[in-house]
């Protein structure tokens, strides 16, 4: 049963040469001589550094940082359990709240609150065999944030749990489409063989239709629904029986006799699967050599970690049956951290690309992926790309500059904390008394990488949201607090007039989300006022102003001139504000001049149609006037705070909105009806594609027309539709559209 994994052969091969050529001869121990002496010394520190990296490559290949992830209902909690247990990270095995209302709590979207271990850590430490394994906490809620993204992104592989009745599901698809997006490895789990009506093999075949998934059995059940007795391993030819209690005794016995045509037809059509994406194994197949469970394990890992393959495995994690072989495949076939390409992006130069190799003796790289508020203050887990990390470091974070020490450092195991005094790439850890925020990039100083991109995009959606009872507020601001730091495209804010507080997010399911977890984690009841868009004005021509600014009451009055032209900036500049000083001489005193700027600055901060902030504007000063006494800051503040008002609407500005760039997938047999809803909702279809059955559909759509689309696009499509959905551009309405909005922003104004 036990299989050494063939990661560690596979490694050593690149370096046994390396510490050939390393070691010293033994003789030259013998001889007498400084000179011998030395040379001794130093081959001695040759070898011990190749022993170190022969160790360090030895530690590597016997690391696994694993997710699981399924549709809902298909056993990720109970699998999760069980593998837990097998791997004694728990001593007894809780049910999933049953109709008595005990048992596991650990519902599958919130990973974190579970009865009897905490698994509350997102990522859980347990050794199987000789490999430690990091179960990470996959985020539920698919919706196409940062931090999705970012836990998605610290999995080298991950186990797909597949329902053995109910087959591939709808989010079994939307997770499977995600892993593909992050080049995540993957097993496939099929689960609940003990059902009524359990099929593996139409299951794998919707693998391969509905998924793609160039995948193959690794096991054929031995009986099914109430017979499901034990499995066949097709890669060692063995038969695999789980007794005691809870499954933990394995007897291995050789292949019924009724069954081998079964198997030899499901091992042949393992190893055709692998050999056409393989070419070792391809040579020895097309040769009809005997190929032994040794070649077929190197081939499969090679494919599966190639993401050429996707292994699929089978049991009943509830009859306790096929969890142990399941993790010898995470051991045996997922990658280890070396065999997974990370690259970083140098900040120094443009964001260009760097490939980190996961080497304890590079600069250190790490990134902070989830944060969560224990009992000892933050709690902030750190994936370590390259170098070492120790306790009592100095380490600088890039995104803010800021030098931090490291003051304690500890990996989850159990539910304890263990403090660790140093760890090596490729390890998960927690470090406390950190204040970060999640996704932010910590090196030692002598790079400056950062593993995601620094660019965040602007929130296009606002919602105004308040506690419901006055009681929360705490509770409230601390929740807000908290998702602004673990996700940088949430913003929170106040609206000046109306002095609610006012969350910006990418869209409208990204709101709803952070409301929903507001009352789940937070136990505050929130109410969401109607969700606004962040609409822009901009100016079309240029338009001249020459104000006077003059105020005479007893004792300093206020005087201030200017004179200059407004007009929009070319395409494509990098600021969305510029003022320029045209002044020849000493027209205007060279102290007044960055009032003015002010000035224009504070008026551009909302236009007069709808209130909104003008953009793409510049504004250029070419004469003016001040006086001796009565010139001063405030005057020409407000001078140029009047120039801009009286010259705005004669610059015939129009009003940009926010276009987002919407990707649907639905049913080919859908794609009428929703491409005549986009229509209606005035958006521009630019490409139209065919992927299997699925029709890809990409638009450009004004963000105003897109509230409530998730609703209506299920509803057109049965459910079975989905689309993403990130801003474009800002860009102008239609005619008709800018007066509806002048006109309402009017009636509310007269109404205040």
């Amino acid at each position: 049963m036990a299989r050494r994994s063939s990661a560690p052969r596979l490694l050593y091969a690149l370096y046994t040469s390396a510490s050939a050529s390393a070691s010293p001869s033994p003789a030259s121990s013998l001889l007498g001589g400084a000179f011998h002496l030395r040379h001794y010394s130093a081959g001695s520190a040759a070898r011990a550094k190749t022993e170190d990296k022969e160790s360090w490559l030895e530690s590597m290949a016997k690391l696994r940082n694993i997710g699981i992830s399924a549709h809902i209902d298909s056993g990720k909690t109970t699998l999760t359990e069980r593998v837990l247990f097998y791997a004694g990270r728990i001593h007894e095995i809780h049910e999933v709240r049953g109709r008595d209302g005990v048992g596991a709590k650990m519902d599958s979207m919130d990973l974190e609150r579970e009865k009897g271990i905490t698994i509350q850590s997102a990522a859980t430490y347990c050794s199987w065999k000789d490999c430690k394994i990091n179960i990470i906490d996959t985020p539920g809620h698919v919706d196409f944030t940062i931090e999705v993204e970012r836990a998605l992104r610290v999995l080298d592989g991950a186990i797909l749990v597949l329902c053995s009745v109910g087959g591939v599901q709808s989010q079994s698809i939307t997770v499977d489409r995600q892993m593909r997006r992050y080049d995540v490895p993957r097993l496939a789990f099929i689960n609940k063989l003990d059902r009524m009506g359990a099929d593996p093999w139409k299951v794998l075949n919707q693998a391969r239709s509905k998924l793609r998934h160039h995948s193959a059995a690794i096991q054929v059940p031995i009986g099914l629904e109430d017979d499901f007795k034990g499995l066949i391993d097709l890669v060692e030819l063995k038969a695999y029986y789980f007794h005691g209690s809870n499954g933990e005794n394995i007897v291995i016995e050789e292949v019924p006799a009724d069954m081998e045509a079964l198997v030899a037809e499901k091992r042949r059509e393992l190893i055709e699967t692998v050999s056409e994406v393989d070419d070792v194994l391809a040579e020895a197949f097309l040769g009809d050599e005997t190929i032994s469970p040794a070649d077929l394990e190197g081939a499969i890992r090679r494919a599966t970690i190639a993401q050429k393959f996707i292994p699929v495995f089978m049991g009943s994690a509830f009859k306790n049956k096929g969890v142990q072989p399941l993790l010898d495949g995470v051991v045996n076939y997922l990658p280890c951290p070396i065999e997974v390409k990370n690259y970083a992006l140098d900040q120094t130069k443009n964001e260009e690309k760097v490939e980190l190799l996961g080497n304890p003796n590079g600069p250190l790289v790490a990134l902070a992926f989830k944060l969560e508020e224990g009992r000892f203050g933050q709690l902030t887990y750190l994936r370590v790309y390259e170098g070492v990390i120790r306790k009592g470091d100095f380490i600088i974070n890039v995104n803010t500059g800021k030098k931090i020490k490291v003051p304690r450092l500890v990996r989850m195991h159990s539910d304890e904390m263990e403090d660790i005094q140093e760890a090596h790439a490729g390890q998960i850890v927690a470090v406390f008394g950190v204040d970060c925020a999640s996704g932010d990039t910590f090196t030692d100083g002598s790079v400056k990488y950062t593993m995601t991109s620094m660019n965040v995009p602007e929130p296009v959606m606002s919602l105004a949201v308040q506690p419901v009872s006055k009681d929360s507020g705490g509770q409230f601001s601390k929740a807000l607090n908290r998702f602004q730091r673990e996700d940088p495209t949430f913003r929170v804010g106040l609206d000046p007039e109306s002095g609610q507080t006012i969350i910006s997010g990418m869209g409208e399911l990204h709101l709803d989300i952070y409301v929903e977890r507001i009352r789940r984690e937070y136990k505050v009841d929130a109410s969401v006022g109607k969700p606004r868009v962040n609409f822009r004005e901009t100016v079309t021509q240029r338009a001249d102003f020459d104000y006077l600014h003059k105020k005479q009451s007893g004792g300093q009055g206020q005087y201030g001139r200017v004179t200059g032209y407004i007009e929009p900036l070319p395409a494509g500049s990098p600021t969305k504000f510029e003022f320029e000083n045209m002044i020849v001489g000493q027209a205007i005193p060279s102290n007044f001049i960055p009032a003015i700027e002010k000035g224009f600055k504070e008026a551009a901060n909302s236009g007069a149609l709808i209130g909104h902030p003008v953009e793409n504007l510049r504004v250029v000063l070419t004469d003016g006037a001040a006086h001796a006494v009565d010139s001063s800051e405030l005057a020409f503040k407000l001078a140029s705070i009047y120039a801009f008002r009286q010259c705005y609407p004669a610059s015939r500005p129009v009003i940009l909105e926010p276009v987002m760039l919407v990707e649907l997938k639905v049913p080919t047999e859908f794609q009428g009806a929703v491409a005549g809803d986009l229509n209606k909702r005035k958006g521009v279809i630019v490409g139209n594609d065919q992927e299997g059955d699925d029709s890809v559909i990409t638009a450009h759509v004004p963000l105003n027309n897109m509230f409530g689309y998730s609703t209506s696009l299920r509803s057109m499509t049965q459910g079975k539709g989905e689309f993403t959905m990130e801003y474009k551009e800002h860009s102008p309405v239609s005619h008709d559209v800018q007066t509806q909005l002048i006109n309402t922003y009017k009636g509310n104004k007269a109404a205040e």
